[in-house]
C-alpha cells in the first residue's frame, strides 16, 4: 500500500480529525467547581486575551461580562480572578479560610519537603509563622532596644573599615 493512495489518504484524513475531536474534546472540559470564563485555548489558555502592558483592563472587561469572580487560565495554570471592592473584601474578610491558603507548587514542595516560612502552607506554615513570630519578638524584634544593638553594632563596624585606610579588608581572612 503505497502512501499516496487515496484509501491511506482517507483513512489519515479520518485518524486526525478523529484526534483533533478528541483533543478538542479535552480541551474543552471545563472543572465543575470552576466559575464561569473565557474559553481557553489549548497550551496559551487566555493569553491571547490578556493585552499585556495594561492587563487589569483585560481584567475588568472580562468582568463585565462574566461576573466580579470568574475564572482564567495562563498556560496550563487555571485561576479564579477576584474584582471590585466588595468582592476581595467578602473573601479575604468573611471567607478568610477558604481564601488563605497558598498554591501547592510542586518543585518547592520537593525541595523544602513542606517546611519553612515562605513556601509552606496550610495548618504547616500557621505552625512555622507563630513559631517564628515568637522567636523573634524573644530576640527584640518591634522593640526600641534591638534598633539601639543595630546601630552600636554598625557604629563598631564602620570603626573597622576606617581603620584599613583603603587597604585590603579581606586579607586576615585564612583562605
Amino acid at each position: 500500500m503505497e502512501f499516496m493512495d487515496p484509501i491511506s489518504l482517507f483513512l489519515l484524513f479520518v485518524l486526525t480529525m478523529a484526534f483533533f475531536l478528541k483533543a478538542g474534546s479535552f480541551w474543552s472540559t471545563r472543572r465543575r467547581d470552576l466559575p464561569p470564563g473565557p474559553r481557553p485555548w489549548p497550551l496559551i489558555g487566555n493569553l491571547h486575551l490578556v493585552d499585556l502592558k495594561r492587563p487589569y483592563r483585560t481584567m475588568s472587561e472580562l468582568s463585565k461580562r462574566y461576573g466580579p469572580v470568574f475564572s482564567f487560565q495562563l498556560g496550563f495554570q487555571k485561576m479564579v480572578v477576584l474584582t471590585g471592592y466588595e468582592t476581595v473584601k467578602e473573601a479575604l474578610v468573611n471567607q478568610a479560610d477558604a481564601f488563605g491558603e497558598r498554591a501547592v507548587i510542586p518543585m518547592f514542595e520537593d525541595i523544602s519537603e513542606g517546611y519553612g516560612v515562605v513556601m509552606s502552607h496550610g495548618e504547616n506554615w500557621k505552625v512555622m509563622r507563630r513559631f517564628m513570630l515568637a522567636t523573634l519578638r524573644d530576640y527584640g524584634m518591634g522593640k526600641r532596644t534591638i534598633e539601639d544593638k543595630i546601630t552600636e553594632e554598625c557604629h563598631f563596624l564602620i570603626r573597622k573599615f576606617e581603620s584599613y585606610k583603603g587597604g585590603l579588608v579581606f586579607s586576615s581572612l585564612p583562605y
